[in-house]
């Protein structure tokens, strides 16, 4: 999870969230995110190699869209992830 960017970070949470989303529906709630459109260039290779890296699963759901999973891999890297930040939230919750 360490080399990911923060917007393929983004995209297993998303991914994590929804149930088998497509590639626009994934556009769709980051453009919500971001407040910004994302591009299909930006997106699609990041997709792509969340794929490459066994974190998430691509499969064909008609001959021109493509749903996208959270393999248990990427579960785990998520839910390392959150642990991880809590520690963190934790402890400055503390001394407020």
């Amino acid at each position: 999870m360490y080399d990911l960017t923060g917007f393929q970070r983004d995209l297993l949470y998303v991914i994590g969230g929804l149930n088998d989303p497509h590639g626009l529906a994934l556009k769709a709630e980051l453009e919500e995110y971001y407040g910004t459109e994302i591009h299909h260039g930006r997106l699609y290779p990041n997709l792509d190699t969340l794929v490459d890296k066994g974190l998430v699963e691509k499969s064909p759901m008609d001959r021109r869209t493509n749903v996208y999973k959270l393999t248990s891999r990427g579960r785990r890297e998520l839910d390392a992830r959150r642990e991880w930040e809590h520690q963190y939230l934790r402890d400055t919750a503390s001394v407020a």
